[in-house]
């Protein structure tokens, strides 16, 4: 489908929007966060880009966040959010860190609240073949395992950490072999695990998911191109809480407003 716009971002402070997801428990929200530069804080923002309120992540760090995520986590039906400080554009970072705290309650029609998220867990990895750019977080809502996929190469590198990753150690995260897509600066699983989405400055790409398959092994088979009209410095794509649309958005540039956009799949060729 032709590329909606569901709203205007209302908060001034989401000036460099690099991570976006859509909540599962809360009804019609969606988290955003700033590229580097902003404190260690998402965004809860409603279905028109209104501004529901910011919370910081107590104890956590922000110093290149390019990617965020929801889904399951150590206790069992409970939702998190996923904040991936894995930036890194000379590649010269020993470790990342993904941080995990749980999702706070939020209301589509409440005032905008400051608030403090506690609880925050620090997953500290490191590559296999040394420090490199990445922009993308999945967290597989079926078996809680993070794949990251990196930015700069030629053909970018995939990389596992399977569940449960440990919180009190730095650990190494698993290669698992490359795509032929270069630029890669977001990507998100649908709730039901069965479709992957990535994102370059270019083009959104759509990757089906069988059954047993390891997500990392699902981004081996050659994706379907779906509909995107590139934004100004682009850089984030999450799917809605149902999977039927997806959503983008962009980073203020040159007096542009930042925007909430929004694709339906129902026109979808399939295939």
């Amino acid at each position: 489908g032709q590329r909606q716009t569901a709203g205007l971002l209302a908060c001034d402070a989401i000036d460099e929007a690099s991570g976006l997801a859509a909540s599962r428990m809360n009804a019609d929200v969606f988290w955003i966060h700033n590229d580097s530069g902003d404190s260690p804080r998402v965004f809860a923002v409603g279905p028109k880009g209104e501004h529901l309120g910011a919370y910081t992540l107590l104890g956590a760090k922000a110093v290149d966040w390019e990617d965020m995520a929801v889904g399951p986590g150590p206790v069992p039906g409970r939702e998190y959010l996923y904040l991936a400080d894995i930036g890194d554009n000379n590649a010269k970072h020993a470790s990342v860190t993904v941080y995990r705290v749980p999702e706070p309650v939020v209301r589509a029609d409440q005032e905008p609240v400051e608030s403090a998220l506690s609880g925050v867990e620090a997953l500290r990895m490191v590559y296999p073949d040394g420090p490199r750019d990445a922009e993308t977080l999945l967290v597989d809502p079926l078996t809680r395992d993070l794949v990251i996929v990196s930015k700069r190469e030629p053909t970018v590198h995939v990389y596992r950490a399977a569940y449960p990753q440990p919180v009190d150690s730095v650990f190494t995260l698993q290669p698992c072999g490359e795509l032929p897509l270069t630029m890669v600066t977001a990507g998100d699983v649908n709730a039901a695990g069965d479709a992957v989405l990535l994102k370059t400055y270019e083009g959104i790409y759509l990757f089906r998911r069988s059954a047993g398959q390891r997500l990392d092994e699902a981004l081996q088979a050659p994706p379907l191109r779906l509909p995107y009209s590139p934004e100004p410095q682009g850089e984030a794509v999450a799917w809605s809480a149902d999977g039927e649309t997806y959503y983008t958005v962009s980073e203020e540039r040159d007096g542009i407003p930042a925007f909430l956009f929004y694709y339906s799949r129902k026109a979808e060729p399939q295939g």
